[in-house]
């Protein structure tokens, strides 16, 4: 059988914060603030593979008031979900997923971006594919204030 999930993750960005995404540093003058590392990426990511499982959504699992989750890497809410996910006879068929922001370009970082979130999910990177978007200078993301990400996941059991 194959299932479907979609994830969506937004945050605001302040200068002098580090901007991770699908746990890779990116440079750039501005960070999102957030309760873990803010990797909207990866967030989105983990919200589409826990729809597709019918597991709720990040929140339930990593909620933004323990302090357990302050400061952590997002990739550790990636392996805690393959983990459910294994758990359920689940595996990643594909990931394709689309960053929204204005600045910094973003594809020379999607083959290292892709590289470690498969490492993460136990699957080949040429099962994720990465986009990245502007909003044509428009909203909070075209003023550089935010940063968005779609993900769609498809799961086989």
């Amino acid at each position: 059988m194959m299932r479907s999930g979609l994830g969506y993750d937004l945050h605001r960005l302040e200068p002098g914060r580090k901007l991770v995404l699908g746990g890779v540093e990116v440079p750039s003058d501005k960070g999102p603030v957030g309760h873990s590392d803010g990797d909207v990426l990866s967030h989105a990511i983990c919200d589409a593979l826990l729809g597709a499982a019918g597991l709720g959504d990040i929140g339930m699992h990593f909620p933004d008031d323990d302090p357990q989750w302050k400061g952590a890497a997002s990739l550790l809410f990636l392996e805690h979900v393959r983990k459910l996910l294994d758990g359920r006879g689940l595996h990643i068929a594909h990931i394709d997923a689309v960053v929204v922001l204005e600045r910094p370009r973003l594809g020379p970082h999607f083959p290292a971006m892709r590289q470690k979130l498969a490492a993460t999910l136990g699957i080949s990177p040429e099962q994720i594919n990465l986009k990245a978007k502007t909003s044509e200078g428009t909203g909070a993301i075209g003023r550089s204030e935010a940063i968005a990400a779609y993900a769609i996941a498809t799961l086989e059991s």
